[in-house]
């Protein structure tokens, strides 16, 4: 159904891995070698989090600021009862592309600082921190975000779901509000 997002999901993170291989082949310059695959990367990370992963997987991300400077993580899991044959391709396609892409980046990280070639291991140290944080937030999404990990393993055994349990605050005026507990 999405042919055109699950080419781009794969095209920048294997673009990018395929130019940190061969960059010294075809360029002598560092510089344009590390910006080439540092765009790759930001491009990759820009379209997963935004597009690929909204198209494929119905789930997306994202981390706002309030008014008073706390990060606060949002994660979104749309429900679709039932997924064609192509559609589970494409969300096999996506998954396995977010999980590989950064344990490759992890092994670059090892071989460039075992190999010494300590000028490349802040673009590996990006690949990997981009890409992870791709995976984090979407493996929030699928597992429920806000869900403590009784619940998430409970939901893969097939037993009860636990009753969402409640915070209530009593604020100044005495009117009371609820909210979910949980971490942000």
């Amino acid at each position: 159904r999405h042919p055109l997002a699950t080419f781009f999901h794969l095209f920048f993170r294997v673009s990018a891995i395929v130019a940190y291989l061969f960059c010294d082949w075809f360029s002598n310059s560092f510089v344009a070698c590390f910006v080439t695959i540092l765009l790759l990367l930001s491009f990759d990370f820009w379209s997963v989090k935004n597009v690929t992963g909204r198209l494929l997987v119905g789930l997306r991300w994202w981390n706002q600021i309030d008014e008073d400077g706390k990060s606060h993580w949002v994660f979104e899991a749309k429900r679709v009862p039932t997924i064609a044959a192509s559609t589970e391709a494409e969300a096999r396609i996506f998954w396995l592309g977010l999980i590989i892409c950064p344990v490759i980046w992890t092994m670059f990280f090892f071989s460039t600082l075992f190999s010494l070639k300590l000028k490349w291991l802040a673009l590996v140290i990006a690949g990997i921190s981009l890409q992870t944080a791709n995976l984090y937030g979407y493996i929030h999404c699928k597992l429920g975000g806000q869900k403590t990990i009784s619940r998430v393993t409970s939901r893969l055994f097939g037993t009860a779901d636990v009753p969402k349990r409640q915070s209530r605050r009593i604020s100044e005026d005495g009117t009371e509000e609820h909210g979910k507990t949980g971490t942000r």
